[in-house]
């Protein structure tokens, strides 16, 4: 499986065949774990917070970066929510809003940095299939990503079976955190207070 976060790829679409990750999302890619190596090290030297939101892939995105080199001192944490008054309720998702949308991953990442004070958030949203839901088809997914200026989001369509796609998911959705990491610094010592209070 290739999938790149890079700015010269499409931010919208990307297709792949999920086939080469194996459902725990760290072990058929061989670049998650460089990609781990890379957040642990961004989140140490600047400092960063990171927090997650989950639909589609049921906490494996937040067993996967917990993972990473003293992931205590820097992922805040993640919540898993499936079911829509669950996302509305607790991340603030707009009721209504399409649950496989790219508005949906960004609400979600933008509730999920909120609600942990983090520096970024990603989020997963789709259908894992095997068969379509609510007029999407199996393997359409949004990762969402939100920091203190900015949200956005990247739509992949993959293939493969459930876990392969719950495994592809993560994969990417590491990949973006990390990428959008790099360009990141703290709100300072006291999370965006004034130092004399």
């Amino acid at each position: 499986m290739t999938l790149h976060d890079d700015p010269t790829a499409d931010p919208d679409t990307e297709t792949d065949d999920a086939n080469d990750t194996e459902a725990d999302g760290t072990s058929g890619d061989p670049g998650i774990r460089s990609h781990i190596a890379r957040l642990s090290e961004l989140a140490a030297e600047r400092p960063l917070r990171v927090g997650v939101a989950e639909s589609l892939t049921a906490g494996l995105l937040a067993h996967t970066i917990g993972s990473g080199d003293a992931a205590s001192d820097w992922f805040a944490g993640g919540v898993v929510a499936y079911r829509t008054d669950v996302k509305e309720r607790v991340l603030g998702l707009t009721p209504g809003t399409d649950p496989c949308s790219s508005s949906c991953a960004e609400q979600l990442a933008a509730g999920a940095r909120h609600l942990f004070d983090a520096d970024i958030a990603v989020s997963t949203t789709g259908v894992g299939g095997p068969e379509p839901q609510g007029g999407h088809p199996s393997g359409t997914v949004y990762l969402g990503w939100a920091t203190a200026d900015d949200t956005g989001h990247r739509r992949l369509a993959l293939v493969g079976d459930p876990e392969e796609v719950l495994a592809a998911t993560v994969a990417a959705a590491v990949r973006l955190l990390a990428f959008h990491s790099e360009g990141l610094r703290p709100l300072g010592p006291l999370r965006g207070q004034d130092a004399d209070e």
